[in-house]
């Protein structure tokens, strides 16, 4: 079916829905690439147009990708909450979302499961920058593991001490440079630099042990892939969340090495981990950490000639089938040829967060640009706090030292909080405050007496059990 507009005098013919999609989205370097963006402003304001006026029930009806990522994500839409939305227009839902009462019916009604990614991210493509801040602010989505994530007031850090060589004490003294300035609550995520089994386990170990001598209301997490994760919990390692990078397409999945049965398999062998294992440590059962980011299916040569936003908001389909803790887009650490400057990251991570809200997760964003991109530091981070942002990264003096790119720091995470009146999560605030890294609801001088005490327990820490050996992987 053809979508047809006509912007001042000119007629602007759009073949079929994707193609509607493709040329509605702002610029972006990727679409471009793929051949796929429209070709002038007035035609990408003449698609917008075209796009506001399709009925959310042509949306659905019309799958833009035939694969398991769709069945996953039409088997879990309530039809039944979605009925009363299917006549709506793209425009009118997006009046909708923007109206005061929206976030109360939304919570209220569990209007998330009523709204695939494809209408989530057809709305995003007709609002400004401004709207999507502004929708995306009251919406709040609550998760717990072993402390409480999402609350209204509550921004989220996650600890990203990377190491080059992995080296344990280099980790954990960057993991207490992040408490030290009241980051980790989120979680104490590490990217490893080695993919093994034993590597993966040693990092877990150490990280557990120091969560255990300090007492700390919050989870770890080592990113590797998911099968080499398992393998360390078969092995004797201890798992908090386990992670996974997610794409919006069958086939980006499976050049990621998983599938949607791999993904569910994972979550249930955690949470059994959890309840035989450790029981008494969790406040709640969201156990999965999931990494998204657009141009991830582009770059597999796996998009079905659909556009970044789109495969993006699908991804986040994927992740809210597996009722996740945590899951944030890494919005520029591809590269320009995704995104090519600060203005396209920026509004790809506008874009993402509000999706990802909008469908009930608990959206966080790495606002980060990789060296050879048009970008600073002013790119990062303030927009998407003001827009309520679920949690971002805390990297030691925002460069990522192993994977060699910048994002946003401890002292950004605390400036924002301090800025905006946040606090961290509310079992977090408390051990701080118990501690005396909060006095007062600000922070203590982090050079002070009680990062002695702090780090009186690193050897503690780092007197971890021999690492565990290598196996297997799934």
């Amino acid at each position: 079916m053809a979508y047809r507009a006509t912007l001042r005098s000119e007629r602007h013919v759009f073949a079929d829905l994707a193609t509607l999609f493709a040329k509605a989205n702002e610029e972006k370097s990727g679409d471009q690439l793929a051949g796929i963006a429209a070709t002038s402003a007035r035609e990408r304001v003449a698609a917008k147009l075209a796009l506001a006026e399709v009925t959310l029930g042509e949306i659905v009806a019309a799958p833009l990708i035939d694969d398991a990522v769709t069945d996953l994500i039409l088997r879990g839409q309530d039809t039944a909450l979605f009925a009363p939305l299917a006549s709506l227009t793209v425009g009118e839902f997006r009046e909708f979302v923007l109206a005061p009462a929206f976030p109360a019916q939304w919570r209220d009604a569990g209007l998330a499961r009523a709204i695939t990614p494809e209408i989530a991210a057809a709305t995003a493509k007709i609002m400004s920058d401004k709207d999507l801040i502004c929708a995306a602010k009251p919406l709040r989505t609550v998760t717990r593991c072993r402390n409480t994530i999402g609350e209204a007031g509550v921004l989220g850090v996650r600890v990203q001490p990377n190491h080059p060589t992995d080296d344990l004490e280099g980790i954990l003294l960057s993991v207490l440079d992040g408490l030290l300035h009241g980051c980790g609550d989120a979680v104490l995520g590490v990217n490893p630099a080695r993919e093994s089994v034993e590597q993966v386990g040693t990092i877990l170990r150490g990280l557990g042990a120091l969560v255990d001598t300090l007492a700390l209301p919050t989870q770890t997490c080592v990113l590797a892939h998911l099968t080499t994760q398992l393998a360390a919990l078969t092995a004797g390692a201890p798992v908090d969340l386990l992670f996974q990078s997610v794409a919006g397409t069958e086939a980006a999945n499976t050049s990621f090495g998983i599938t949607l049965d791999l993904l569910a398999e994972g979550r249930e062998a955690v949470l059994a981990h959890h309840r035989r294992d450790r029981p008494g440590d969790f406040v709640g059962e969201q156990v999965m950490y999931f990494e998204t980011g657009q141009g991830s299916a582009l770059s597999a040569d796996a998009h079905h000639g659909v556009d970044q936003l789109t495969c993006e908001a699908r991804a986040h389909g994927v992740a809210r089938a597996f009722d996740p803790f945590l899951v944030n887009s890494v919005v520029g650490f591809i590269g320009p040829e995704y995104l090519a400057d600060a203005r396209q990251i920026t509004r790809a991570g506008l874009g993402d967060h509000f999706v990802g809200k909008l469908l009930d997760l608990p959206m966080g964003c790495d606002v980060c640009y990789t060296n050879h991109v048009d970008a600073d530091q002013n790119t990062n981070d303030d927009l998407l706090v003001a827009a309520s942002c679920t949690f971002v990264m805390g990297v030691p003096s925002a460069d990522d030292v192993m994977l060699g790119y910048q994002s946003t720091s401890y002292h950004d995470a605390a400036g924002m909080r301090e800025l905006f009146n946040l606090r961290a999560a509310p079992e977090f605030t408390a051990w701080l405050t118990n501690r005396g890294l909060l006095v007062d609801g600000h922070l203590a001088d982090p050079t002070g007496p009680v990062a002695a005490l702090l780090t009186a327990g690193l050897d503690d820490a780092l007197a971890t059990p021999p690492a565990i050996p290598s196996g297997p992987t799934r």
